[in-house]
């Protein structure tokens, strides 16, 4: 096995979308394994599906699911697989599953029916488009990936257990086929189907790739690779051509959004070269991330985060905050899901600035104001610059207050907050 193929919801949103993904695939002769997400928008729909499964929402849970498959029956009719009874079995018998299970009395546990709810979008994308690359003659074997990674019981963000997953791949796939199957999902040992967290995907290109020891992992997208910004939030962005692991990994965790945070360690680990193309733009050579990047400190990166909560937390009797405060604090944001960004602390205050669901938000205040003084702000921006040596930074600043500002030898942090309107493109 040379390669491993990730493609995204976008690049199979639509007939012509999978047309465009044959193309690509059919271009190489080697054997690949294709890892696919759901159908562009299908994980949010099973989402609402999932709500309504937990507020015993049976009828409209039961009317947003069969929109679901009637828009992938359009897809599969739009690509001539009518005619494919093995594969009609297969699709009728998924969504069979899926409004029995939504339909069932007795209701699984919150974490347990997400994932099995929405790992449908997966299955259903997955054995469509097998089915039509058989049909063009671009033989591949549809595998099932939840029997393939091995995950822990937790059933969302689920931890990989690295050498499960190597034994159940090596030994029971060949080197000398190509196969095709789901990104996002795995299962625990009781069989139970698990998540990677949102847009896991690319992760489990990693996975698959870790475990076979391929050449290459290529993950296909709507922009030209990986980019030093945010084209919704900045004009004349430019590609990273290449950039090395280590400052892949600084980026992700940082907040770049085009590659998953978990997705560059394993390939890291084994040298495994990962480059990002553009399905659009199929003769551009995208970005390459390896273990040499000559982009590292030439090009600036800028990772713009909106709509961000700044806590800022203090005793109530203007005692220091010690390492025991801390730890304590830190537990509260684990029970509520609050996910930190930065952080910042002084003799008397503690600063965190991060994400949490709007529903944990109040739950969120309510804890720390049982034993601390709090302050926050909702709706302020993260701006991180990632050598910002070369770059103009007064113009990203129009309209907006600085609140945090942090800085290391190459990294600029900023927490802002909008005066009177969001930033425009045009910045960069």
């Amino acid at each position: 096995m040379s390669k491993v193929f990730k493609f995204g919801g976008a690049s199979v949103k639509n007939p012509k979308a999978i047309y465009n993904l044959k193309e690509i695939v059919s271009s190489y002769k080697e054997n690949l394994v294709i890892i696919i997400s759901a159908i562009d928008k299908t994980t949010n729909k099973l989402e609402l599906v999932w709500k309504n499964y937990l507020e015993n929402e049976t009828l409209k849970s039961t009317e947003i699911a069969e929109e679901i498959i009637k828009f992938h029956e359009a897809i599969i009719k739009d690509l001539e697989l009518n005619n494919n009874t093995d594969f009609l079995k297969l699709f009728n018998d998924l969504a069979l599953e899926l409004v029995e299970y939504i339909g069932a009395k007795t209701k699984q546990d919150n974490n347990i029916s997400y994932s099995k709810i929405v790992s449908f979008g997966e299955l259903f994308s997955t054995i469509i488009i097998s089915s039509y690359l058989n049909k063009e003659g671009v033989e591949n074997q549809w595998i099932d990936a939840r029997e393939f990674i091995k995950t822990s019981d937790n059933a969302t963000d689920s931890k990989v257990n690295w050498e499960k997953t190597k034994r159940k791949i090596n030994s029971n796939l060949s080197k000398n086929k190509s196969y095709l199957t789901q990104g996002f999902i795995g299962s625990n040992l009781n069989g139970e189907t698990t998540t990677l967290g949102r847009e896991g995907s690319d992760f489990s290109a990693a996975i698959f790739a870790w475990s076979m020891d391929v050449e290459e992992v290529i993950i296909w997208k709507d922009v030209d690779g990986l980019l030093n910004a945010d084209p919704k939030w900045f004009d004349k962005t430019k590609v990273l051509k290449k950039i090395s692991f280590k400052e892949a990994i600084e980026l992700s965790y940082l907040g770049a959004s085009v590659i998953h945070p978990n997705t560059v360690k394993p390939l890291e680990n084994k040298n495994i070269p990962l480059t990002i193309r553009s399905f659009i733009k199929k003769e551009h050579n995208g970005s390459s991330i390896s273990k040499v990047g000559k982009d590292d400190k030439i090009i600036p990166s800028i990772i713009y985060k909106p709509n961000q909560i700044l806590l800022s937390i203090s005793s109530k009797d203007y005692s220091f905050i010690f390492e025991e405060h801390i730890s304590d604090i830190f537990s509260i944001f684990s029970k509520t899901g609050l996910r930190v960004h930065l952080m910042q602390n002084s003799a008397l205050n503690f600063s965190v600035c991060g994400v949490i669901s709007p529903s944990e938000l109040p739950v969120l205040i309510s804890e720390i104001q049982k034993k601390y003084t709090l302050k926050y702000n909702e709706k302020v921006n993260l701006l991180t610059i990632r050598h910002f040596k070369n770059l103009d930074i007064p113009e990203l600043f129009q309209n907006q207050e600085i609140l945090i500002q942090q800085r290391s030898r190459s990294t600029l942090r900023y927490v802002l907050k909008e005066i009177k309107k969001a930033p425009k493109k045009g910045f960069l």
